[in-house]
């Protein structure tokens, strides 16, 4: 607990204060994306499903694009899928911005469940779905990302960005396992502790060359209560 000198002999709590070279991140998961059909799969892009933004998700963007539009903001990033590009979309325009691409910002591959069926898998309980929440792996699904290669790609995405911004705030808009994963890094938790960011929620990470600090999860508060969102699921 921090501290700081008031009157002679008193020393009051101090406020959280960014140290010095540290780069702010703010990561938000982008909007909603449109459903999953099984006849009508999803496009891939270098071998990932790519739904654009469902109306709710746009709705969400703007909203979100409204609540950040305040903030300092000195760079936006993006992944290579176009959901996270539509979310950023507003923002961008509102602060004159050209989001960045990132490739290692894609969400986690999802090996033979991409396409959109990993989410009838999961709404189903397919076993190795199951197994999958049980383990907190996504490996276990076949041809996956290694769950080790994938939480290297996440710490280097963030690391590089963090280097190449001190004393700058970042807006990252990426996906939900790339959400958790970065916060599972920053708090030493069990790697699915904070698979649970709703769709176009805010979490608030500070980056020093010695460690990460977790300043805020899921905050939603830009966002109406009637939206529906996919909490659970990391496309």
């Amino acid at each position: 607990m921090g501290s700081e000198s008031g009157t002679a002999g008193e020393y009051r709590q101090s406020r959280f204060r960014t140290p010095p070279g540290a780069t702010e991140v703010l990561l938000v998961r982008h909007g909603e994306s449109e459903p999953a059909h099984p006849d009508r799969p999803f496009p891939l892009v270098d071998g990932q499903g790519d739904p654009g933004l469902a109306p709710e998700g746009r709705e969400q963007a703007e909203r979100v694009g409204l609540r950040l539009a305040t903030e300092p903001i000195d760079a936006i990033y993006v992944s290579t899928l176009r959901r996270t590009s539509q979310t950023a979309a507003p923002l961008a325009a509102r602060v004159g911005l050209t989001p960045v691409v990132e490739p290692a910002l894609r969400e986690v591959h999802l090996g033979e469940w991409e396409g959109g069926l990993f989410r009838r898998m999961v709404a189903e309980g397919h076993p190795t779905a199951r197994r999958m929440s049980a383990e907190e792996r996504w490996d276990v699904i076949p041809g996956a990302e290694p769950a080790a290669a994938f939480s290297d790609r996440v710490r280097k995405a963030l690391g590089n960005l963090a280097a190449a911004h001190p004393d700058q705030r970042l807006v990252v808009v990426a996906h939900g396992g790339v959400i958790a994963e970065a916060l599972a890094a920053a708090t030493g938790s069990r790697p699915f502790a904070f698979l649970g960011a709703d769709n176009a929620s805010v979490s608030h990470l500070v980056l020093t060359d010695t460690r990460w600090i977790l300043r805020r999860f899921n905050d939603t508060a830009h966002l109406a209560a009637t939206f529906s969102t996919t909490a659970a699921l990391p496309t």
